[in-house]
């Protein structure tokens, strides 16, 4: 049996092949298949299967685009009601690959059609033994350390999804043997659980004792702590499983980008279109279009820009080399953010060229920020510097800097935190990298006195400046990132 796992970093994805007899399936594809069509032609496989654990809410899979330059066969859980031609899944049913069986397990909680995958390698099993299984590909049904997140259904309340997946994951997972290899469909960093541990694979007897979500001995305890503090859910969740219930467009049908001049690109922006700056944090910070938005391509950018932008967003973007552009138009498609309105031709220096004014974003170390923090003076009551932590509400908790208000990011497109723009305000993330991105949302609102923390907290810890914490018994279900 050939099997690979291809792991999205941007996307904290996971994606398979299986492969036997000449034949192979692929589970939960990116937007873009070249690498399974690579990978199959150096495995001398024909791949015939494309299976789906569910309707994914983060990303927009390649399953459509894959099954017609391959001729494949779709397979969904029969709850997904998919548009496409497809073959639906029940409980128990099962696909040969060469001497690889799958079996499907209908596995309701993350989404009401939800599945796993038991793969039993026949060619391997011992004849006394008998044909055991060999992995499940969990989807985001069972994560490595966590459980898939209950709140992306319409039709479903999370507490009823909760429900359902804890009688998915004791009824059918637990009863799986220790042995079992567990893959799941995504890794640390991923909005679609809370606390995923780094590693990419796992066992069944591995999760049964240390998976925080089976050590919870009751259905209703169970349900509570699963709707209990949820993170945002991004807006863009619900129109990319709608994508993928009808198949997304083939990319080598997205209309190429456009170059645009400055002064088309400045008259945009006074539209409020989005303008939208891949290049990394510190050339963003040193000189940029006033009023574009930074993400930088270094980062988890595609799941950013979906979160803060929008499915729907049309924005136009700047990079500083064709390379960025392409890698960018990509990335972005990958969450459904297809149409653009083109790119700034020249990039910042065609901007420069036409004698247009750039923007600069100040930036100070921690060593800085506490030596302004010790000398704060006050103005009619306020601290002379305000700072804001733009992480998410499990960093918050396990420690921050004492002065800093919690401003998450997450929260910035519904409403942007209300901060007097005369004020000095510096902003911090984990890293540095959230941080920019907040400083550039601020500053397209008008502020003018932003500063970005370089090194973020891991900086401040580093250096070993004091914080205080606001540890919970929920503490652990909160999502914690890198980015």
């Amino acid at each position: 049996m050939y099997f690979e796992q291809f792991y999205l970093t941007c996307l904290a994805h996971a994606s398979y092949m299986i492969g036997s007899g000449g034949e192979a399936a692929v589970v939960d594809p990116q937007r873009d298949v070249d690498i399974y069509l690579e990978a199959a032609e150096e495995q001398n496989l024909k791949i015939r299967y494309i299976f789906e654990t569910h309707l994914h809410a983060d990303f927009v899979s390649g399953h459509k685009e894959l099954a017609e330059r391959t001729g494949a066969r779709i397979y969904v859980g029969a709850e997904a009601h998919a548009a496409y031609a497809h073959v639906p899944l029940h409980d128990g049913d099962e696909v040969s690959v060469g001497g690889v069986r799958l079996r499907a397990l209908e596995t309701p909680g993350h989404t009401p059609e939800s599945i796993c995958l038991l793969i039993f390698d026949e060619e391997k099993s011992s004849a006394d033994a008998g044909v055991q299984p060999w992995a499940v590909l969990t989807g985001d049904t069972l994560f490595i350390g966590d459980v898939g997140r209950p709140d992306l259904s319409a039709s479903h309340t999370p507490q009823q999804l909760a429900g359902l997946l804890y009688d998915s994951l004791h009824g059918k997972l637990m009863s799986l043997p220790d042995s079992v290899l567990v893959y799941p469909a995504h890794g640390a960093g991923s909005l679609c659980g809370r606390s995923m541990r780094a590693e990419k694979s796992s066992t069944i007897g591995t999760e049964r004792l240390t998976n925080y979500a089976l050590q919870i001995a009751s259905r209703e305890e169970f349900i509570r702590q699963l709707t209990t503090n949820l993170p945002a859910r991004p807006e863009y969740f619900r129109e990319d499983a709608e994508i993928n219930r009808s198949g997304a467009a083939m990319l080598g049908e997205l209309t190429p980008l456009k170059a645009l001049s400055a002064g088309e690109v400045q008259k945009l922006l006074s539209e409020g279109v989005y303008v939208l700056d891949v290049r990394p944090g510190d050339q963003f910070a040193a000189g940029h279009v006033p009023g574009s938005i930074n993400i930088a391509l270094s980062g988890q950018f595609a799941s950013w820009a979906g979160s803060l932008l929008g499915v729907h967003s049309f924005p136009v973007l700047v990079a500083e080399t064709d390379a960025q552009l392409e890698e960018a138009r990509m990335r972005l498609a990958r969450v459904g953010i297809e149409e653009l309105r083109g790119h700034l031709g020249g990039g910042i220096e065609g901007w420069k060229a036409a004698g247009l004014p750039l923007l600069a974003t100040p930036q100070i170390s921690v060593k800085e920020l506490s030596a302004l923090l010790s000398g704060n003076g006050s103005r009619d009551g306020e601290a002379a510097i305000m700072v804001i932590d733009v992480r998410r509400e499990g960093e918050w908790r396990a420690g921050h800097i004492a002065q800093a208000e919690w401003k998450p990011l997450d929260l910035f497109p519904r409403e942007l935190p209300d901060i007097d723009k005369s004020r000095k305000v510096a902003v911090h993330c984990k890293s540095g990298y959230r941080s920019m991105i907040a400083c550039s949302f601020l500053e397209r609102a008008g502020h003018r006195n932003v500063i970005n923390v370089t090194g973020g907290f891991d900086a401040w810890e580093a250096t070993g400046l004091p914080e205080s914490s606001s540890q919970s018994n929920s503490s652990q279900l909160s999502v914690l990132s890198s980015q």
